[in-house]
């Protein structure tokens, strides 16, 4: 590891309540500094999940948070309040595995009485949804997105290591009865384990007015026998399914919606793509993430941190929260879209480890990051097999990174 062990940092967590910081103008939906609206907020409720999917989660090994770690719904609902306060309109809600959470129904109900949020949807894996689907509706639940990674129960067991597919299609079916609509499925397409199931997936868009989003596998930490060779290239997938269906028509993308949408003729639904490896859709992105613990990421695929939790826990008010988030809704920079730009380069994904500083001659601050490689670094113009970070100078690209991505996509 080029004895970058030995120099290994923790993640860079900011104390909001401790640095200088604009005063935002609270009548201004926020805004970063490349003028895109923020207002989508993705809040996980729980760092649990009832399942370990192959991609997502290693089997063993998991260490999760303790209650009091967690934020409690007083605290999430300030949240919420400061966020729509700031212009944030919706709110996704994951986990995890959202349906975990006992008090979900209740939960949902009061994040929709703030005023100024208008939809709320949930990422789920399905499993017990079917007993709360309509409850949930009735609380102010919009619309619903399913993980289902192939529609044979075996292979559907091997991804997620144990689930029954029935209690998942109950679940869909569920949630489309109880107007939980339009049912988007979310399907991560990992090669050799159910790329075969492409095809029959993307067919149910002609009987079932849903809509099916193929996802690329991200690589991530704890995962690194996936994420190694199993990314299938969207381009891939469209051909696949044109073999079968013949040519689909591109329907192209909308606003900040990382799924690029084709139809096959004469179908109910929608084929969905999301291309974060081979097309990173970065340059349109309108989100932040909460985490269960109360850290606000200004980018999902960025570790710098902003510490709601301890700011609530020292009393910081009302006032200072909001400004808080919208200031540093401003503070987004370019740094969180040079990936978009610079993925490209990348000759093949491969996990690494976790390392520090950057090597080049910028001599970024290190932080605790998930590198990529070999890439070319645009600085020297050589490719490096050693672990680098983006320099935090706007304009001095350096290296690509992927970093801190949890979950699954909306």
């Amino acid at each position: 590891m080029h004895n970058e062990e030995s120099r290994l940092l923790p993640i860079t967590f900011i104390d909001p309540l401790a640095i200088d910081r604009p005063t935002y103008d609270s009548t201004v939906p926020a805004r970063d500094s490349y003028q895109r609206r923020i207002d989508y907020l993705r809040i996980s409720l729980t760092d649990r999940c009832n399942l370990r999917c192959v991609y997502c989660m290693p089997e063993v090994g998991m260490q999760f948070m303790p209650k009091d770690e967690l934020l409690s719904n007083e605290e999430l609902l300030r949240v919420v309040n400061a966020c729509a306060q700031v212009g944030f309109r919706k709110i996704r809600l994951t986990g995890g595995e959202p349906t975990l959470r006992r008090d979900l129904v209740s939960l949902v109900a009061a994040i929709k009485a703030v005023p100024g949020i208008e939809h709320i949807a949930m990422t789920t894996n399905a499993v017990k949804l079917a007993p709360i689907a309509h409850q949930l509706k009735a609380a102010g639940l919009d619309r619903v997105n399913i993980s289902i990674d192939s529609l044979d129960p075996q292979r559907f067991a091997q991804m997620t290591r144990g689930a029954k597919f029935a209690d998942v299609w109950a679940g869909i079916l569920a949630a489309e009865a109880a107007g939980l609509t339009p049912i988007k499925l979310n399907m991560v397409v990992v090669r050799g384990l159910n790329d075969h199931d492409v095809i029959d997936v993307a067919a149910l868009t002609l009987t079932h007015d849903w809509d099916i989003r193929f996802i690329e596998v991200m690589p991530l930490s704890g995962v690194a026998d996936v994420a190694n060779d199993g990314v299938v290239a969207s381009a891939e997938l469209i051909g696949r399914i044109e073999s079968e269906f013949g040519p689909i028509r591109d329907l192209g993308m909308h606003d900040a919606d990382p799924a690029h949408r084709y139809r096959i003729n004469g179908a109910r639904g929608h084929l969905g793509f999301i291309s974060s490896i081979s097309e990173p859709f970065c340059s349109t992105c309108n989100r932040m993430r909460l985490t269960a613990d109360g850290r606000l990421h200004l980018c999902l695929l960025r570790d710098n941190e902003v510490d709601l939790r301890g700011a609530l826990r020292s009393g910081c008010d009302d006032d200072e929260l909001m400004q808080t988030l919208g200031a540093w809704s401003a503070r987004r920079r370019f740094t969180d879209v040079a990936w978009h730009e610079h993925v490209g380069r990348i000759a093949r994904v491969s996990v690494i480890s976790y390392s520090s500083a950057c090597a080049c001659a910028c001599q970024s601050t290190p932080v605790s990051v998930i590198f990529v490689r070999p890439y070319t670094c645009n600085q020297s113009g050589g490719i490096h097999d050693r672990q680098h970070q983006i320099c935090d100078r706007p304009g001095d690209l350096l290296c690509t990174r992927i970093l801190g991505w949890h979950g699954r996509h909306e």
